[in-house]
């Protein structure tokens, strides 16, 4: 068996792996054996690729391609041991810049192999010239607008610049000027490669990959990871096809077509067009006017509260970004142990963008040991919120807010919200009277059946568990 046979074997074993790992990665349940076989196959994929490279490379080519291989796997390391959870979409957009980045140079690094170096390979005759340049210039464009877009996503998940959409004059026109003008140059391309055209795609892509992620709003944000996630996953399938490599061809298609499948759920889940979001948000956080008299807000104590949860037959709790910011997943999965042990049914309500990163709260949730069966969905929960004593909001806001629902002159007005307004009894859990990730007011805070408990989530939880 030749090396290259041995490759495309492992490949078609790998890409196998890939497929098991997406499908275990879909529930509870599977979801390490997914990661499992998500390792695995880039185990193989890794070993087969370096086995080939090998065969047609210098000593000095294998000495830099492991020592490349040792750097990232040393930042890799620190990165996973130093980022927490509430750090993991950030660091997700700064990974799908990476990807990005890796795609132009590919691209770049395709143009100087067959133009600059003024001669065609013999793989390239015909028509075959043509369809390389046209791959390399969608791969560069497709990196480089995967590389400011995530630039610009890691910035505003980190609060590095403000979550609000940049809304320049005829934006939408920008955009679609820039697509315009990719067109254009890909045909002048392809008839006439030189480097002032890859130069100006390049320019275009990066402009056009800033401001669209700069026109989306803070409450899309964890639309925009699934949306990077597959724009990666595209400009990957384009780095395959022009390094010849089947496997990072389908591995990119399997990364870009689920990026985008969750994308459009997600969109679904927030009664949002797609196509809207990524255009440039669905409008401008803060419209709303800050200054509406929405009445006063009531107070409540831990004590208190522990007095109401003492005395409820049902609890629902449904957590945000807030409570991965304070950890308070593992007094919360105390509290609902403690609660359950009384004979009180809890359960807990989970938003499909709760946090900044899809799954984010059943991820943590998991972590704390929480039973996989008593974690719902919006969808199999909205309609008990009416039958429920006491709802405890740890950290939410955006996604509990009415004003989708009352105020049709809201940013947010249309998206599907948890209807915790509908309980008896209704405590959030916040620092402060400050608006969500959104910069929306709540009139939540304000009505006649909600108390807030401030300070940090972790120590009120544990305040209610001591008086309990």
């Amino acid at each position: 068996m030749t090396a290259t046979t041995a490759a495309q074997a492992a490949y078609i074993v790998a890409a196998l792996l890939f497929i098991f790992s997406l499908a275990g990665l879909s529930k509870h349940e599977t979801a390490k054996a997914g990661v499992v076989y998500g390792i695995g196959g880039m185990v193989i994929a890794l070993g087969a690729t370096i086995g080939l490279a090998t065969q047609s490379i210098v000593a000095t080519g294998i000495a830099l391609l492991f020592g490349a291989m040792a750097i990232g796997a040393i930042v890799g390391a620190i990165m996973a041991v130093r980022v927490e959870m509430t750090g993991m979409p950030e660091l997700i957009a700064m990974l799908h810049s990476f990807v990005g980045l890796a795609a132009v140079l590919v691209g770049w690094s395709g143009y100087y192999e067959v133009e600059a170096k003024g001669g065609h390979p013999a793989e390239y005759a015909g028509g075959l010239l043509r369809i390389h340049h046209a791959e390399l210039f969608i791969g560069v464009f497709i990196g480089a607008v995967t590389f400011t877009g995530s630039i610009v996503a890691y910035l505003k998940l980190s609060a590095k610049i403000k979550s609000n959409p940049m809304m320049l004059p005829a934006h939408n026109w920008l955009n679609l000027g820039a697509l315009v003008a990719f067109v254009g140059l890909t045909v002048a391309f392809v008839v006439k490669p030189n480097l002032a055209l890859l130069i100006a795609v390049t320019a275009v892509a990066l402009a056009l990959g800033w401001h669209l992620v700069a026109s989306i709003g803070g409450g899309d944000m964890p639309v925009v990871i699934s949306m990077l996630n597959s724009y990666s996953g595209w400009a990957a399938a384009a780095s395959g096809f022009l390094l010849n490599n089947d496997l990072l061809i389908v591995t990119g298609a399997l990364v870009g077509s689920s990026g985008a499948y969750l994308s459009y759920i997600m969109c679904k889940g927030m009664n949002r067009s797609f196509i809207s979001v990524i255009a440039g948000g669905f409008g401008n956080e803060g419209a709303i006017s800050q200054d509406k008299e929405y009445g006063e807000h009531r107070e409540i104590t831990a004590t208190e509260c522990a007095e109401l949860l003492r005395d409820a037959a049902s609890v629902i709790i449904t957590p945000g970004y807030g409570m991965a910011v304070a950890q308070a997943q593992y007094p919360v999965a105390e509290l609902t142990k403690r609660l359950r042990e009384r004979g009180i049914e809890v359960r807990f309500g989970i938003h499909p963008v709760a946090g900044r990163l899809p799954g984010h709260m059943n991820v943590l949730l998991a972590e704390a040991k929480v039973p996989y069966d008593i974690v719902l969905e919006m969808d199999e929960i909205n309609d008990d919120f009416p039958a429920t004593d006491v709802v405890l909001v740890i950290g939410a806001n955006d996604t509990v807010n009415p004003a989708a629902i009352e105020e049709p002159n809201s940013p947010i007005a249309g998206m599907p919200v948890l209807h915790v307004w509908e309980a008896k009894h209704v405590v959030i859990f916040k620092r402060s009277m400050a608006t969500g990730y959104a910069g929306v007011q709540n009139p939540l805070f304000f009505r006649e059946n909600s108390a807030m408990l401030f300070g940090d989530a972790k120590a009120r939880v544990e305040d209610i568990l001591t008086a309990l």
